[in-house]
């Protein structure tokens, strides 16, 4: 079929596929650590940080934050050369939000990124609402250098689901920094959860369609993952039976700013529900047939730390996951209908 000609194997705009038709070669991720926080930690916002975000900030996997990024991407290269033939790299900022700081510190380190010959790549983990326009201005200059990437949490369109999960802004300053990103011709990646509490497949299919209607090049499907010492963890175990003391909760609300959960966000707290592998599979592949061809898939899962991960555990065996989604679309034929022009980045 002619999707699967554009698209190599895989019935899906692939990051691979991209990448390989860009540079020629496959290209691997470096995480890295620009050691800043995040608003929703620091008091600015709150402090309690999105109820699913563990302490490392999603950046358990990032390199040392006590080396510098020279070392932190050699440290990461080495690991990488010994398991595959690695020469290309996107230079990948993870942990926290990395455009919180002030725009020389961010210049030093992204510069310092870049300044690697074997770094094809820029991507900057961040939050919508920490992109100031000397930030962008910055991202546009180094954007001519190499390839700037921007990715943005938004997670949910759906503004009851941002409030329980204390997301910490709204969707029209989503719009808008995805708007002035693309003014600066700077490539946008959304990172979107599966799974959030209250939230099913029409919600879920909404914030899909959203998607194809913003000028995004590129999307992460992230299954929800339940960590132990996030807010999310501690209501999974509450929930599920394990409900923490009383002590442990007065502290955990105060540090919080919080009279009781039922006050944070003006909404009651549906119950967690966790995905069994095989459903995960279906919705995955319903989001893709519904997400436009021109989006660049960056992710169909992602992995939790195994030592905090409560839930779902069958998300350990991420290669199995992935083999299972690919299987499945085959027997789908999720190439009918698949068919459009690839656009030419």
């Amino acid at each position: 079929m002619r999707s699967q000609t554009l698209w190599g194997e895989k019935p899906y705009y692939s990051l691979d596929f991209r990448l390989r038709r860009q540079f020629g070669e496959k290209v691997y991720r470096l995480s890295l650590n620009g050691g800043m926080t995040c608003p929703n930690r620091d008091g600015t916002i709150g402090t309690g940080g999105c109820i699913f975000c563990s302490a490392g900030g999603s950046g358990d996997f990032a390199a040392d934050k006590g080396l510098s990024i020279t070392e932190q991407i050699q440290s990461q290269k080495e690991a990488l050369r010994g398991k595959k033939p690695a020469k290309k790299y996107i230079a990948y900022f993870q942990a926290y939000t990395n455009t919180y700081a002030p725009a020389d510190y961010l210049e030093k380190i992204f510069t310092e990124a870049m300044a690697d010959e074997d770094v094809a790549v820029l991507s900057v983990a961040t939050r919508p609402d920490c992109l100031p326009e000397e930030t962008l201005d910055l991202l546009e200059r180094l954007n001519r250098v190499k390839p700037v990437w921007v990715e943005l949490g938004l997670q949910t369109v759906q503004e009851n689901t941002a409030c329980l999960i204390r997301r910490g802004y709204e969707l029209p300053c989503f719009e808008r920094a995805v708007r002035e990103l693309r003014e600066r011709k700077i490539e946008v990646i959304v990172h979107t959860i599966l799974g959030l509490p209250g939230e099913g497949r029409k919600e879920i299919f909404e914030t899909i369609r959203y998607l194809n209607g913003c000028e995004i090049q590129g999307i992460k499907l992230q299954l929800l993952h339940i960590l132990k010492g996030t807010e999310l963890g501690r209501r999974f175990e509450a929930q599920n039976g394990h409900p923490e003391s009383e002590d442990l909760r007065n502290e955990r609300l105060e540090s919080e700013g919080l009279q009781s959960e039922g006050q944070q966000n003006g909404h009651s707290n549906p119950p967690i529900r966790v995905m069994e592998m095989e459903e995960y599979v279906e919705l995955v592949i319903d989001c893709l047939e519904r997400l436009s061809p021109e989006i660049v898939v960056h992710r169909l899962t992602g992995d939790g730390p195994r030592e905090l991960l409560l839930a779902p555990l069958w998300s350990c065996r991420k290669r199995t996951v992935l083999n299972r989604i690919h299987s499945r679309m085959k027997e789908r034929n999720t190439w009918q209908g698949r068919c459009a022009e690839v656009p030419k980045h």
